[in-house]
């Protein structure tokens, strides 16, 4: 099944079933859900009720996409995004060659941080340059997780169960401004530096946990990064059973997956965003993610 956030005709914003082809969508107040955010929603949306919304939207007329305004799935997440950093190989070697530094680990443990989310950009919105602060603007295409239920004290090979679903994630970057502070949580932070979309689409759409799938990502219909999640040093268990050893991670917490290699810095000589360029984020089973520079 597959959730959005749209905007209807009115000017509410409201949380929506979308169709397998992305063509309907059935908003959830129309289905007697009232929920203001689908992460409101989303702890009530069990195996159960999504079973019977399905068989509901079978008898309800929809609207088409066309009539609404998609946004991020979660236009403003109650909390910051938790991310990993370098958690492919190849990315943790290009990220080492652009500045050792900064991103050099021997992968004993995995790498944590936070990334302020005021408002995610929709498939379609726009990527803040901020030319007056950044030189040296980078993409990101990440899986992210989005928890379907409060987990603490996890056991590894039990974490499955609290997974909602997935989305595409743009971890923008500014590198000057990552790589000028310790922590990088500013240089990932400034507005309109997370892209997300165009849908979550359930886990139990996906055949194997943690799954493999196809990532990619694309500049002005260049590719850049290829890879498969599959090939993540610390996969989607051993990051949720980690994460809640002692710390309750909340339904709605979205864990965007890290990135593998073919980022902008990673390039020789390096290649940055600039005003005008054009970012496609892919993941097989979820869709496209595209965003242009301003």
């Amino acid at each position: 099944m597959r959730f959005v956030t749209c905007r209807l005709p009115d000017g509410v914003e409201d949380p929506a079933i979308l169709s397998a082809d992305g063509t309907q969508v059935w908003p959830l107040s129309w289905l007697g859900l009232s929920y203001e955010t689908l992460s409101d929603a989303i702890p009530f949306l069990t195996p159960q009720v999504r079973a019977g919304l399905q068989l509901a939207i079978a008898g309800i007329p929809a609207l088409p996409v066309d009539a609404v305004q998609l946004q991020s799935p979660i236009p403003c997440p109650a909390q910051d995004v938790v991310c990993l950093g370098i958690n492919y190989m190849a990315h943790s070697d290009e990220a080492e060659k652009y500045s050792a530094d900064a991103f050099a680990t021997k992968h004993q443990d995995a790498i944590y941080f936070s990334k302020r989310v005021s408002r995610a950009v929709p498939d379609g919105g726009f990527i803040e340059a901020h030319t007056d602060l950044v030189q040296k603007l980078d993409y990101e295409c990440e899986l992210a997780v989005v928890l379907g239920r409060d987990a603490r004290d996890v056991l590894a090979g039990q974490t499955k169960d609290y997974v909602f679903g997935y989305t595409i994630l743009n971890d923008v970057s500014a590198r000057d401004v990552q790589t000028a502070h310790k922590q990088w949580y500013f240089g990932k932070s400034l507005d309109g530096f997370t892209p997300m979309g165009p849908c979550i689409v359930t886990a139990d759409e996906f055949d194997t946990y943690p799954p493999k799938m196809g990532i990619r990502s694309f500049v002005n219909g260049e590719k850049r990064q290829d890879s498969n999640t599959g090939l993540q040093i610390f996969d989607i268990d051993h990051v949720i059973h980690e994460l809640t050893q002692g710390m309750t991670l909340k339904a709605g917490t979205i864990i965007a997956t890290g990135t593998p290699a073919g980022v902008g810095m990673g390039m020789d000589p390096p290649q940055f965003l600039k005003p005008g360029d054009t970012v496609r984020c892919e993941i097989d089973g979820i869709g496209s993610l595209t965003n242009t520079v301003r």
